[in-house]
């Protein structure tokens, strides 16, 4: 068997993930200058009307404060996904937009659940320095899977419909997991029809082995025949009944650097790592490099 063959236009492999993981970067990073405008619009002339607003506020039910850490940690412990909705102000958008989330999870009822926090609230502090929540626009809405994973971030206005499409298959969630953890990953993709199982596997354990990268690296298996991971696979433009193990290569935040079918090398893998830029490799790996954020 020859070496390695490397599926070209891998660019799009995991476009839904990348696409995640970046716009949550531009979230937390607040760069949606125009929802900052627009909120500081709207507040100005909400303001100029102290009589209307308070009649307002008066006629709004008030937003609840709820523990995102302990309903974090009951989502995860059930298996749950969470919504959590984090607030500065308790006016009517707020409480517009925390209805939307209320409406998703009834929807979802069987696998999410929901909390809104005030970011003012000192009891916050911790998931608000956790997530640089004091630099996003508001209100924000994250999607929380099971295992910590951030799948969805969505800011200022939202519908139902972005929200459930947050929900992430459980191999997708685990690569988004460890992506954010700031590790690289190969997913690998076989089971017991696919041929070459053994020959993918050899590359990719050889290259964890090496002191430089086993820290920073993460191997996620999926059954490209698990249903549950259609809509991952589809993505990633790998056919459910694939006849050769397939490997895909990712780097934080969520770039696919390469896609291999069959047999993988350590060598190439390194070399491919390297080639992309991506700060890994001899004494880049580790402290100061990639590998698990504090």
């Amino acid at each position: 068997m020859g070496g390695p063959s490397k599926i070209k236009s891998v660019e799009s492999a995991v476009l839904l993930a990348q696409a995640v993981v970046c716009s949550l970067l531009l979230v937390i990073a607040g760069c949606s200058g125009k929802a900052e405008s627009t909120r500081a619009a709207e507040t100005q002339q909400f303001s100029n009307s102290p009589k209307a607003e308070q009649q307002a506020k008066s006629n709004v039910p008030r937003l609840p404060r709820g523990d995102a850490l302990k309903a974090k940690q009951k989502a995860a412990e059930a298996g749950r996904y969470l919504f959590a909705f984090f607030y500065k102000a308790d006016d009517e958008k707020n409480q517009a937009m925390w209805q939307v989330v209320e409406g998703t999870v009834k929807k979802a009822s069987d696998r999410a659940d929901a909390v809104a926090v005030d970011i003012s609230d000192p009891s916050a502090k911790s998931v608000v320095d956790e997530y640089g929540l004091d630099r996003a626009p508001m209100p924000l809405a994250l999607a929380i899977a099971p295992n910590g994973a951030i799948t969805g971030g969505f800011p200022t206005e939202f519908q139902e419909k972005v929200l459930l499409d947050a929900f992430a298959s459980p191999c997708m969630a685990k690569c988004m997991k460890s992506l954010h953890d700031g590790k690289l990953v190969f997913l690998c993709v076989q089971n017991d029809t696919t041929k070459l199982n053994d020959e993918a596997m050899r590359g990719v354990s050889e290259f964890k082995s090496d002191a430089r990268f086993g820290q920073a690296t993460e191997i996620v298996k999926m059954n490209p025949g698990d249903s549950a991971e259609a809509s991952f696979l589809a993505g990633l433009k790998i056919e459910k009944d694939t006849k050769n193990a397939v490997t895909v290569f990712l780097a934080p935040p969520g770039s696919p650097i390469a896609m291999y079918e069959g047999a993988t090398s350590k060598d190439e893998l390194v070399a491919t790592l390297l080639k992309a830029g991506s700060g890994c490799g001899p004494g880049g790996c580790g402290p100061g490099g990639c590998g698990p954020r504090k």
